[in-house]
């Protein structure tokens, strides 16, 4: 990918950066990164040139009191794990501080068309309840209207769960501590702003996370995926609840593949969320990376939601549980007014201009029954992607909505534990019910296999951040030209970046602008690539036997021999072909304990001197033929090469 041009990798100049948090602002056209001690402003043009660094330690003191209370070295150093734009002209940061947060601002833009990237230390201000004090405990934040919320563990010992809201208008906010109803050992994963409707007063902050499940029915140590929801002007209630939250509720987010007799496989442990914004800022579209928490098989699922089976569930009815040895069921007494979850606001009726004012009665209510009665089922009601090989451990996800000849597609991008990037769509078929994966590309975008920690997406350059605990990288969606020089190779690659233009593979503009739009046709269908019918009349290099370029390959008698081929499709199913003398009939090369087919091509793990001849590989997709290379293997006499080493 380097060598394409395709990315371009940062590296901390001090070594190490210990990657925890990303910020991508296409306005400023930097992103900022957030490390261990450091943070870095970072061109959107390359990121590898032109960084801006501040560096952020913690002070001698506060080092050598972390390490007196007991923890290593490693962990007591200032990891940088909030990153907000405050306003156009500063961020909002706060970092762990040595088991002791603090925040600060940084000032950003522009003085004479160079990069301002300044830590207004003088500001600092203590980080408790906005930031964790263990750099690896799971934590979300996002800043709303000055203020923050956030999904932290906010205690020295990383035990007390809470969902905050920082010091500002509305004052500290938190959910009450100890009480497992509300949270219960929380991995958080996002929290994200989702407005109801026109009226801001009725704004709420979602929180997506995974905790053990009260409810659950096969035993106490179930892990089930939330979404938990929050008014943003909560102001908290009188009395018990000063300072603590009287509009939190909670659903349960299911993502299940449906099984025989009625038993679905549930994917459980929520590992990434990502919210794809559309035109309505009301109705995001949801996509849910989870995990298996199945002792007997790893898998990973991706499912979508939308916003309107989300509201559906907090509209609904509440879950009620009599006592402990009870099971929980559909809560049908009577709801007070006003309804428990609800914000003070116009659209509410506009009686109450506070939470604070809200009878007890309806505060008392939504303590004890912060849970819905109703799941809320994905789109389809199943994952539109399910891997069990056992190949990688999928970590994150970011989605590109692109328009298509045949349609729109969401454009999947998964970080892997193994630094991989896999680009996919899924394609739903209606009258089957059926949902197709296609994965476009495997990208390997760090040498080494480390685990992809964060990612952001810009629709707007085309292009990607991945970040790595090491280093960060940029990688264009699509580079076209890969797929090929032919129609077929194009048109079967699927990808809704892509067209064939005529003359070449290139990027498709459903506009039909610049390049393209002189060019009298454009060549895609994603939908099923289909290459024979889109491609009729058009350039098959490659696709004849006789103009396939052949290859030598050289293997010696007893040993192993790999002839490599790997079609440009994923999707394609290979099959070889031998022809032992120019006139002898082409063969189906058969397999068996000594021949081999692999991924890379076909392995002899003992190659004979009969094996020799011309090896078609062909990829057959579609219906459609296409020969990748044509391989002319000779055999060497092993004895020969033998002497040939004695001589010398």
């Amino acid at each position: 990918l380097l060598d394409l041009n395709r990315t371009s990798i940062f590296h901390s100049p001090r070594g190490s950066l210990d990657l925890h948090s990303m910020l991508l602002d296409e306005y400023q056209e930097r992103l900022f990164v957030g490390g261990r001690d450091l943070l870095y402003s970072l061109s959107l043009e390359r990121i590898s040139d032109g960084y801006r660094e501040i560096h952020w330690p913690s002070t001698a003191l506060k080092i050598e009191d972390c390490i007196m209370k007991g923890k290593d070295a490693s962990e007591c150093a200032n990891f940088v794990r909030v990153l907000h734009h405050y306003n156009r002209t500063h961020l909002l940061t706060c970092g762990t501080g040595a088991f002791d947060p603090l925040c600060a601002f940084i000032r950003v833009g522009y003085h004479l068309e160079e990069p301002i990237f300044h830590l207004e230390s003088h500001r600092s201000e203590r980080g408790r309840g906005r930031c964790p004090f263990d750099s690896s405990s799971p934590f979300v934040s996002t800043l709303i209207g000055g203020e923050l919320f956030a999904g932290l563990y906010g205690d020295y010992w990383g035990r007390d769960a809470a969902l905050t809201r920082s010091p500002g208008r509305l004052g500290h906010v938190r959910t009450e501590p100890d009480d497992e109803r509300l949270l219960r050992e929380p991995k958080f994963v996002g929290a994200h702003l989702v407005p109801d409707n026109e009226d801001r007063a009725d704004d709420k902050v979602y929180f997506f996370f995974s905790e053990r499940a009260q409810e659950a029915e096969r035993g106490a140590q179930a892990l089930f995926a939330r979404v938990g929801r929050l008014c943003v002007n909560d102001a908290g209630g009188q009395r018990i609840l000063v300072n603590k939250w009287t509009t939190f509720l909670k659903a349960r987010l299911v993502c299940s593949v449906p099984g025989v007799n009625g038993i679905d496989t549930y994917f459980d442990d929520l590992e990434d969320v990502f919210l794809l914004h559309t035109r309505d800022q009301k109705n995001p579209v949801i996509f849910g990376l989870f995990n298996t928490t199945s002792t007997i098989f790893r898998g990973h699922a991706i499912c979508v939601y939308h916003m309107s089976s989300i509201r559906a569930a907090f509209n609904g009815p509440y879950a009620h549980r009599e006592g402990p040895e009870y099971h929980w069921s559909l809560y049908e007494g009577k709801v007070p007014y006003p309804r428990p979850g609800s914000c003070p606001s116009k659209v509410n009726g506009g009686r109450y201009g506070t939470t604070k004012d809200y009878p007890d009665d309806a505060v008392r209510f939504a303590r004890s029954h912060p849970l819905m009665y109703q799941p809320i089922k994905p789109a389809h009601k199943k994952p539109i992607l399910v891997k069990t090989d056992g190949k990688y451990n999928l970590k994150q996800i970011a989605v590109d909505r692109v328009e298509a000849q045949d349609g729109q597609y969401d454009v999947l991008f998964i970080g892997t534990d193994a630094g991989i990037v896999l680009k996919v769509i899924t394609i739903y078929n209606q009258e089957t019910e059926s949902m197709e994966e296609v994965i476009l590309e495997e990208l390997q975008i760090f040498k080494d296999p480390v685990p992809i920690v964060s990612m952001e997406i810009s629709s707007k350059r085309q292009q990607l951040f991945v970040g790595s605990p090491a280093a960060v990288a940029q990688l264009r969606f699509h580079q076209c030209h890969l797929y090929g020089s032919a129609c077929a190779d194009c048109c079967l690659a699927r990808d809704p970046y892509c067209a064939w233009d005529g003359v070449a593979c290139s990027r498709f503009l459903p506009t039909g602008t610049g390049a393209q739009a002189k060019r009298r046709f454009r060549r895609q269908d994603v939908r099923h690539g289909n290459a024979a019918q889109q491609c009729v009349g058009q350039q098959f290099a490659g696709d004849a036997l006789d103009k396939t370029e052949e290859h030598l390959a050289y293997g010696i008698e007893n040993n192993s021999t790999l002839l490599e081929c790997t079609p440009r499709s994923l999707q394609a199913r290979v099959i070889w072909f031998v022809q032992k003398g120019r006139e002898a009939r082409r063969e189906e090369v058969q397999t068996d304990d000594r021949v081999l087919q692999v991924d890379l091509g076909l392995l002899f793990l003992r190659v004979r001197r009969s094996d020799a001849g011309t090896y078609i590989c062909q990829a057959v997709e579609h219906g459609f033929v296409h020969t990748v290379r044509r391989l002319v293997l000779d055999v060497v006499d092993e004895r020969s090469v033998r002497d040939v080493f004695r001589g010398d």
